[in-house]
């Protein structure tokens, strides 16, 4: 409250109003992945078209197209620096690319089926895969080599991510298990349990490192405190739904603290993380479309989401018109073609089947859930 009695309105205590700024349309298949760099200069959209595209979130233009993979690009994941990205495939590789020149600078090699989910520790030396070969894998970045080889699950691996401090890793599994690894050992220290265990779609430190958020194939988001092996927070809607596709949620601490998730119903869902209040649903994806990925903004009150639309707009920008205009990205028309990277093949991405992995950075401390409640 300010004097006189005027209450003071922030994105933070109303409830947000996001409306579509941008539709990219340069994927020519379904969008698995979308992730905002750390920085927020940059992002990253994964495909089936065998492609990654590097956008620049000021024009909204593509920069680059990474090109390599021999199949479908299931995920993508941002070194912290913002000076590397890296890509995994139903090729079964994963690639390390230059984000300021495109190039490709490595190829890994090991899985033995699809790479679904990758994640650079915030260090930027390692990075951890998962696969259909259900093993978590964790790469020396430099090497490009492996260093361990984990017997994760057994069902394919859905999600991976690195926590805060990248001293453990958190992975999820269609066979309905979320565990925590010891990075430094590979040792399981912890298996999330519940009375139910739905398969895993997605799971995602919260940017504290003290929760993890899953996404379920019961339509269902589950926060957990790991430490205690209890479930804190459960998000639902009567019209959210994820049942056969794997949508994958993030956080957005960047104005009011929320969960959010693509949905089979086309939309975009957003849920207060503290009251687990639903706040809204984004609309705008063409019909029919599954919204696989999304991805929050480190600093903006910016949202990208990728899907199955099949009429080749495959990205949609949000932003909340509750904030002060002039952070609204101006509306530009579609880039022309963008530079094709070199590095071999063209690949084509199986994630507009049933294939979508965990999002990764956002670096805001967000607050601790307060009780147990369901």
């Amino acid at each position: 409250f300010a004097g006189g009695g005027t209450t003071i309105m922030t994105s933070a205590n109303v409830a947000p109003r996001y409306v579509c700024r941008q539709t990219l349309c340069q994927h020519k298949r379904a969008v698995s992945a979308v992730k905002f760099s750390a920085d927020g200069k940059w992002l990253a959209s994964a495909s089936a078209d065998m492609t990654v595209r590097l956008w620049n979130t000021t024009s909204w233009r593509c920069v680059h197209t990474l090109v390599g993979h021999s199949q479908g690009i299931s995920d993508c994941a941002f070194s912290a620096d913002s000076s590397y990205v890296a890509t995994g495939s139903d090729d079964r590789t994963l690639k390390l690319w230059e984000v300021s020149s495109g190039k490709l600078l490595k190829t890994m090699r090991g899985h033995a089926n699809f790479v679904f989910c990758i994640d650079f520790n915030p260090q930027g030396n390692l990075l951890a895969s998962g696969s259909f070969d259900e093993s978590l894998r964790i790469w020396d970045v430099k090497k490009g080599a492996c260093l361990k080889v984990l017997p994760a699950h057994s069902d394919p691996v859905s999600g991976v991510q690195f926590n805060c401090d990248g001293t453990l890793i958190v992975s999820g599994s269609h066979d309905g298990l979320c565990r925590i690894w010891d990075t430094a050992t590979g040792q399981c220290l912890k298996t999330l349990i519940d009375d139910e265990n739905p398969p895993v779609a997605a799971v995602k430190f919260s940017p504290n490192g003290r929760f993890v958020l899953a996404s379920l194939l019961d339509g269902t988001l589950r926060l957990w405190n790991y430490h205690k092996g209890k479930c804190l927070r459960t998000y639902r809607h009567e019209k959210f739904v994820m049942n056969k596709f794997c949508c994958v949620a993030d956080f957005s601490t960047s104005g009011r603290h929320m969960v959010l998730s693509g949905s089979e119903d086309g939309k975009v869902h957003l849920w207060d993380l503290q009251s687990k209040q639903h706040l809204q649903a984004l609309e705008g994806h063409s019909e029919g479309a599954v919204v696989l990925a999304v991805s929050a903004h480190p600093t903006k009150e910016v949202i990208a989401s990728g899907g199955t639309d099949k009429d080749q707009r495959s990205i949609r920008i949000w932003v909340n018109t509750l904030i002060a205009e002039e952070s609204i990205p101006p509306e530009v028309a579609p880039a022309a073609a963008p530079t094709a990277a070199a590095g071999g093949a063209s690949v084509p991405a199986s994630a507009q089947s049933e294939a979508t992995p965990p999002s990764s950075e956002t670096q805001a401390e967000m607050d601790a859930p307060a009780a147990d409640a369901e």
